[in-house]
């Protein structure tokens, strides 16, 4: 058979053998973790049959990387049911940095157990002990796993009886786990690993279950590998803004008021005002018009949308959803179905096309209690969202603007160089979560497709990933943790318009459907917030920082001077303080330095004779005496070039 590699080499190999054979004929067998054949992920136990593709994948590539902290987290597993044999199993995946695994135990596990649980992965480890693959019936499955005690399995057993398939199992000596692989061919392959936290975690992230015990974990063909990324970690957690947004004053939570609700306090609201009427000035010179919708509607609202159907457990609902004879409303998830509506105030002709609506808009989701972490995912958020209505034709040019939008205001704030790409796709084995049909989504996919590559996008793709309602790019950003979350989304829409009765009158006077583009520019600035604190360690950009500047007075004749400068500086639109308390001059400026504000201005009795000011700078330090207007027209251009 002729198998093509990922250099486009073609080479013949005899018809059955595994990919793991070929990967030891090509001197690759200790680093290959996984193979794609024809564009499918599989384990390298797989054997081919034909002529096929064929790319071996290492822990340098996403899914290889899966595939060896899955085998992690399956090592992890058998330690633990070694040492605590009474432990139930529950789901144990790989991670984007790294593994976890929940059990069921009837004791606490500690930072003590989870060191016994690493000798123990050692000694796994070093028996070099193979996992083998094989399956059941769904009838033999569910039998086996209830003898096993194992009662989380066989839920998840249970889920997938239905479909008739065999259900896949892996075996390494005397462990052996529910999974679907794939898996390293060898418990040995587990160079370098770490168990990093242990915490709960309710089965299925709902509080209405029971609470498990979670331990993290991340693993690493070898030790260097580890220890540079431990050193990442560490680093990361000094950055974390869950600790340094509220060491700073950014946010605040309270226990009363209620998970995923975070308090803005001034300087994390104030950031919020800036990155907003920026966002707003930048979409009104690009055409957008501006709206102001309500936060809740009727379920008739939702019911025209698809919302009722396909996103009710998301939604905060005020009054029974059950009940149709009483008025039944719910908070806003979005802003789509309301902004529909200055569309639909009269009659529009393709003169009015293309709407650019846009709006600063508060949103509700009800998310899992599990799920909230400062504010990056929280149940009530702002963002600046638009739709845009349009003639089919003008689709293409339209969704290159919103992309060329997102990109400029990434790229402005920092974010662009740590962003990657996804064409969310709908998963045609799974329609029940989607509206219209194949043709339409084969349509609307191959339109986007063909928009995404012809703009030279790189992406990858993502299946069932997609909005109910139509595809989507969705930009990613990765965090200081390695986490990869959505920051910004644009969809094609060709759904919403016909469940909404939207058309216009075109050119020939025939009445057409639009197409609608759904889009955040920013993406939720809670979440950009977040990210902001975490890449700049707190010390933002000069333009977006809360306070830019703070006078110093180190003595009382130079208080004056110093408010009069703080007066030229407010009427530049500079956010300036000053700092007049009866305190030492040093105490003033390591508070100065501690709150990271990017410049601090010391004057005493020679800086008012001279008119100048010492100037320190958060990047460079002490920058020694100068003019004072050199040093108001240096900050009011940087503060307008939005530097970084």
């Amino acid at each position: 058979m002729k198998v093509t590699l990922k250099n486009g080499e073609v080479r013949e190999f005899d018809a059955g053998m595994s990919a793991f054979d070929i990967a030891r004929e090509l001197g690759l067998a200790k680093t290959a973790c996984a193979a794609e054949i024809d564009g499918e992920v599989c384990d390298m136990r797989t054997c081919l049959d034909r002529d096929c593709t064929l790319n071996l994948l290492t822990f340098e590539d996403e899914q290889g990387k899966r595939a060896f902290n899955h085998t992690a987290s399956h090592v992890l597993a058998q330690a633990v049911k070694r040492l605590f044999p009474a432990t139930k199993l529950a789901i144990g995946p790989a991670i984007d940095n790294g593994f976890y695994y929940d059990f069921d135990t009837s004791e606490p596990f500690t930072s003590e157990t989870l060191t016994k649980i690493e000798s123990e992965m050692k000694k796994i480890v070093k028996e070099s002990i193979k996992l083998e693959a094989f399956t059941m019936s769904p009838d033999e499955a569910i039998n086996y796993l209830e003898e096993q005690g194992e009662p989380y399995k066989v839920e998840l057993c249970k889920e997938h009886a239905d479909k008739g398939e065999p259900i896949s199992f892996y075996k390494q000596g005397d462990f052996t786990d529910l999974c679907a692989g794939p898996h390293m061919m060898s418990t040995s392959s587990i160079k370098a690993y770490k168990l990093t936290s242990v915490t709960g975690a309710y089965w299925r992230g709902s509080e209405k279950n029971k609470m498990l015990t979670r331990i993290y974990g991340c693993a690493f063909p070898s030790k260097d590998e580890l220890n540079a990324y431990l050193e990442r970690v560490e680093e990361a957690k000094k950055r974390d803004h869950n600790k340094l947004g509220r060491e700073l004053e950014y946010f605040t939570t309270v226990d009363y008021i209620g998970q995923g609700l975070p308090i803005l306090l001034p300087k994390g609201a104030k950031v919020i005002q800036i990155l907003q009427r920026w966002v707003e000035d930048v979409e009104a010179k690009r055409g957008c018009q501006l709206t102001k919708t309500p936060y809740m509607a009727k379920r008739e609202l939702y019911k025209i949308s698809g919302h009722w159907d396909h996103y009710l457990d998301g939604m905060f609902v005020l009054g029974d959803p059950n009940d149709e004879t009483k008025e039944c409303f719910a908070l806003r998830p979005m802003t789509c179905p309301f902004q529909y509506q200055v569309f639909l105030n009269r009659q529009r002709s393709y003169r009015d096309l293309p709407m650019r609506l846009t709006e600063t808009s508060t949103l509700f989701r009800n998310e899992d209690s599990g799920e909230m972490h400062g504010l990056i995912r929280v149940r009530q958020f702002t963002i600046s969202e638009g739709h845009y209505i349009l003639r089919p034709e003008q689709l293409e040019e339209e969704f290159k603007g919103c992309l060329e939008l997102a990109k400029y205001m990434l790229d402005t704030v920092g974010m662009l160089e740590d962003c990657t790409f996804r064409f969310s796709q709908w998963d045609p084995n799974n329609t029940e979560k989607y509206i219209g049909t194949p043709e339409q989504w084969d349509e609307a996919q191959t339109i986007m497709g063909k928009i995404l590559d012809d703009l030279g996008v790189d992406y990858t793709i993502g299946i069932d990933e997609a909005a109910f309602y139509g595809p989507k790019l969705d930009i990613q950003y990765h965090n200081v943790f390695g986490k990869e979350d959505t920051i910004v989304t644009i969809q094609v829409d060709q759904l919403l318009a016909e469940q909404f009765g939207m058309e216009y009158v075109d050119v020939d006077g025939s009445k057409r459907r639009p197409y609608i583009i759904h889009r955040t520019s920013l993406g939720c600035y809670e979440r950009t917030l977040a990210y902001l604190i975490e890449k700049y360690a707190g010390a933002l950009p000069l333009w977006m920082s809360p306070e830019q500047v703070r006078i110093l007075p180190v003595t009382d004749r130079a208080k004056d001077y110093g408010e009069g400068i703080a007066k030229r500086l407010d009427d530049l639109g500079i956010r300036v303080t000053v700092d007049n308390r009866n305190e030492k001059i040093g105490y003033k400026i390591r508070q100065a330095q501690l709150e990271k504000i990017p410049y601090f201005f010391i004057v005493g009795d020679k800086e008012v004779e001279d008119n100048t000011v010492s100037l320190r700078s958060r990047k460079d330090g002490d920058l020694g005496a100068s003019p004072l207007d050199d040093i108001i027209t240096k900050i009011v251009m940087e503060n307008a070039e939005k530097a970084r």
